[in-house]
């Protein structure tokens, strides 16, 4: 074991500790709500001057995020700093209600929502108008309150399961039917469906349920899991190894295929098959190796030559990439010395060039010349999911 990894589970212990301190300090919005749009450069809170910035506006992608951070932190708390449990179920218990009560009004989730908690969506001109409602038509925020949704009522109300869980399977079929939009900061409408690529990205953010049923007890209902890794290996692998996002894009947002192989494994488990995990693990080393470079993996490169077709390098590539090399490794896949080779680069960059330490989050995105306030889905930090998550996944296996 590399150097670097020899104190990382105790190092990624404390860093989401920190996290989850100052997430439950701050004030809920709306006396519900996670609280995390700070401006993740200057570490202040965006004001109402920062228009759908500001606080005025509900982000309910992150929240469905928020709430499935704050339970399985919870559970995994639970015998070994009860204080703490104490506080993450008694802001989660409230926010459940509240996500609940949106789901239930509206039939879906929706990315954005104003001050009285209608679904919006940004106009021409920074502003914002309704959003389109259908009832046939799904979404990646439909994902997200589902697994949170989901992991909350297995911990405060089992009772409300099966209608969680029938919600769940409708964003399945929506999928499977060509139903599910992946822009939500457009109107959601078939046209724009029709319009958008053949991205395995709602497959594999579906994926990431399957590991969080097993864990709250409902492993019956991730069998859909194991048909659809396969899947995603048969149609967006191309022949040189590398997972695309769109079958003949040069464009490669090597993230996802990472985040994609992190939660294949945390389905697998130890029991999994194991050739399965030999090639899952060469997806995961060659995405790795093709995208990697100072500060860490960038939005976009060329799957055809690696070269860097955005500046962008957001935060959250490299605890997925430290999730999912830990997770192989735990789980028997055998190319032990290069899964090693890559969290330890994964972790050292994370920790050098974005954690921030005592402030409890990270740099949301770098370029080569340093840190910049760049948003390209939502102003909330994200730090109990697209850190938290990756980083508890790794310290327990």
């Amino acid at each position: 074991m590399t150097r670097v990894l020899a104190d990382a589970a105790q190092r990624y212990d404390a860093a989401n500790r920190i996290t989850l301190n100052w997430l439950l300090e701050r004030p809920p919005v709306m006396g519900v709500f996670i609280n995390t749009r700070v401006n993740p450069v200057t570490g202040q809170d965006y004001t109402a001057v920062d228009g759908l910035r500001g606080p005025d506006w509900i982000c309910g992608w992150i929240q469905g995020r928020g709430l499935e951070a704050l339970v399985t932190f919870a559970a995994h708390y639970e015998q070994i700093a009860p204080e703490l449990t104490l506080r993450l179920d008694a802001f989660a218990m409230p926010l459940y209600a509240a996500l609940c009560d949106l789901q239930a009004k509206h039939g879906h989730g929706y990315f954005l929502y104003d001050r009285d908690l209608r679904p919006v969506r940004k106009d021409n001109m920074g502003g914002a108008v309704p959003q389109s409602m259908n009832a046939d038509l799904y979404s990646y925020s439909d994902i997200f309150f589902a697994k949170g949704l989901i992991a909350a009522a297995a911990r405060f109300a089992p009772a409300d399961l099966p209608r969680h869980i029938d919600f769940f399977h409708q964003i399945r079929a929506a999928i499977a039917d060509k139903r599910f939009q992946m822009g939500e900061q457009v109107e959601i409408s078939r046209e724009a469906i029709a319009a958008e690529p053949d991205d395995h990205g709602p497959r594999m953010i579906l994926l990431g349920a399957a590991g969080m049923l097993k864990r709250v007890g409902l492993a019956e209902q991730a069998r859909w899991a194991d048909e659809m890794i396969e899947e995603v290996l048969a149609h967006w692998l191309d022949a040189t190894g590398l997972l695309r996002n769109v079958p003949g894009m040069d464009v490669l947002n090597a993230g996802h295929g990472i985040e994609f192989v992190g939660f294949a494994f945390d389905h697998l488990g130890p029991a999994g098959d194991s050739a399965l995990k030999v090639h899952l693990s060469r997806v995961l080393i060659r995405l790795f190796d093709h995208a990697f470079r100072e500060p860490g993996v960038p939005l976009a490169v060329s799957a055809a030559s690696g070269e860097l077709l955005e500046p962008w390098f957001p935060w959250w590539p490299l605890p997925e990439t430290i999730r999912a090399a830990a997770l192989a490794r735990a789980y028997g896949a055998p190319q032990v010395a290069d899964l090693e080779r890559i969290q330890t680069a994964a972790d050292s960059a994370f920790f050098r060039n974005y954690w921030r330490g005592s402030l409890g989050f990270a740099y949301q995105g770098r370029t080569p010349g340093g840190p910049v306030d760049y948003v390209p889905a939502t102003p909330d930090l994200d730090p109990g999911y697209h850190t938290g998550l990756s980083l508890l996944a790794a310290q327990t296996a």
